[in-house]
């Protein structure tokens, strides 16, 4: 027996599911993690969050499955059921594939953290600033990023002052406006909105998912997308530059995840490779400015103008096989186990050197 065949691996905890509106999304990255990780250096762990937040270990078997609803008919007699208590006698990292509330948020960072167990991407304040808009904006606003102009609603306000709030909307953005949940992703909740009708629909749909509505401009350009990856000195550096082309009028939840609904352009084909280096520039202010650790990825647009604007920054990213990070991995000459890996590395090394929690 050779001495990498001695040595323990790693055992990784995918988890992925969760209590989100993105838990399909999560479901794709968990099995694509799960299938690309190098099982000579790391055993992985299916860890399944339900959509009560209950921790279940799943038998291969389930990874297949087509939706977490099928997963979740399964669990009681296919699955091992996992206690939080319990996690750390069974994993030894983890690789957080959770997408929206109670993943990219802070939340299951600071069950991390409480347990000792080294997890991927950024910590519990970085995490939930990725996850509120609002906050995104003050901040990256704060450090001279150029962001959208916005304003946020509040359910209390637009239920006892709406009409006021209408008229200063309008006033303020004119038509066409854009209205969207403080606090979700992959444009849940999210309308373009061209008249008084489109307003009112468009803060009652995104109050369905939050308390607050953040209403912003329209914008004009090309929209874009950079992943961003830690290097061994702590330096972040851009993976690559995506151009994107939705096929509806805005990056809608069916554009992201459907096949052949949006085009993709990696590296970008109508942005110079001056505008290119600049966007890489803004993205990388932007991933420090936002404390985000381990990778991330920003979203944004470049204007007609030659503006540059991050909207979307994202804690985390999707890691179905079509995704951004894997198609600017593949770009970069990295196979999808590389990156997993890449990733894994970085991690132990920032949570190694960290002072308290990350």
């Amino acid at each position: 027996m050779t001495n990498k065949e001695n040595m323990k691996k790693l055992r990784v905890g995918i988890i992925f599911g969760g209590m989100s509106s993105e838990n399909e999304v999560s479901l794709n990255s968990g099995r694509n993690i799960y299938d690309n990780m190098d099982r000579e250096t790391y055993e992985p762990i299916p860890v399944f969050m339900d959509s009560g937040g209950k921790l279940w270990i799943l038998p291969w078997q389930l990874i297949s499955q087509n939706t977490t609803t099928d997963v979740m008919e399964r669990l009681e007699q296919e699955a091992e059921r996992l206690p939080y208590e319990e996690l750390r006698d069974k994993v030894d990292f983890a690789f957080i594939s959770l997408h929206g509330k109670y993943g990219d948020d802070g939340c299951i960072q600071g069950v991390m953290e409480l347990l000792g167990i080294p997890y991927t991407g950024p910590g519990v304040l970085a995490s939930a600033i990725g996850m509120d808009k609002h906050l995104q904006q003050k901040v990256l606003e704060a450090a001279g990023i150029g962001v959208p102009k916005s304003r946020v609603i509040h359910e209390k306000d637009w239920g006892e002052k709406r009409e006021a709030l209408e008229k200063e909307i309008v006033e303020t953005f004119g038509y066409p406006l854009v209205t969207k949940p403080v606090r979700e992703g992959s444009s849940v909740g999210v309308r373009i909105v061209r008249n008084l009708k489109d307003l009112e629909d468009g803060v009652r749909e995104a109050l369905q998912w939050d308390t607050s509505v953040l209403v912003e401009e329209f914008l004009d350009g090309i929209e874009f997308s950079s992943i961003v990856l830690e290097e061994e000195d702590g330096e972040p550096v851009p993976l690559g530059l995506t151009e994107i082309y939705p096929q509806s009028e805005f990056y809608t939840y069916d554009d992201k995840y459907m096949p052949g609904r949006c085009r993709k352009f990696t590296p970008p084909r109508n942005i110079s490779r001056e505008a290119a280096e600049e966007i890489k520039k803004e993205v990388v202010r932007a991933y420090r400015a936002l404390g985000f650790r381990c990778y991330g990825r920003i979203d944004g647009f470049f204007l007609k103008d030659g503006r540059i604007l991050v909207t979307d920054p994202n804690s985390s990213s999707g890691m179905a096989p079509s995704s951004f990070f894997f198609e600017q991995a593949a770009e970069a000459g990295m196979l999808p186990s590389m990156i997993v890996s890449r990733l894994i590395e970085i991690s132990l090394r920032i949570h190694r050197e960290k002072k308290g929690p990350l």
